[in-house]
C-alpha cells in the first residue's frame, strides 16, 4: 500500500488516542482499489507534515473491531483525532488540496 505505519487494534490507544501530536487515521483494505488511489497523496502528505501531524492506517479487515467502534461503513474513511477525539471525517477518495483543506479547518477549531 504505502509507506505510512500500520497500526492496529492493540497499537490504536498508544499511537492514536494518547499521541501528543494530531493523527490522521487512513482505514483501509489491501483489495480496496480506492484506497489505493489515495496511499500516494496520504504518503507525500505524511512527509510534508512530519512532526506536526502523524498519519497511519488501518486495516479494517485485522482491525475490525476498532473500524466498527469508529463506525467505519466504507472506505477509504480518513479520520482526525486530536487529544483522543475525533475531529474530522473524510470518507472516499479526495484531492490533496481537499485533504489538506478539511485537515487545517479541523485543527484550526
Amino acid at each position: 500500500m504505502s509507506g505510512l505505519k500500520e497500526i492496529n487494534e492493540d497499537t490504536f490507544e498508544s499511537e492514536v488516542l494518547k499521541s501528543p501530536v494530531p493523527v490522521l487515521v487512513d482505514f483501509t483494505a489491501t483489495w480496496c482499489g480506492p484506497c489505493k488511489l489515495i496511499a500516494p497523496i496520504l504518503a507525500e502528505l505524511n512527509e510534508i507534515w512530519a512532526g506536526g501531524i502523524k498519519i497511519v492506517k488501518v486495516d479494517v479487515d485485522v482491525s475490525y473491531l476498532t473500524a466498527r467502534r469508529y463506525g467505519i461503513l466504507s472506505i477509504p474513511t480518513l479520520m482526525l483525532f486530536r487529544e483522543g477525539k475525533s475531529i474530522e471525517r473524510i470518507m472516499g477518495v479526495v484531492s490533496k488540496a481537499e485533504i489538506e483543506r478539511k485537515v487545517k479547518n479541523a485543527l484550526t477549531v
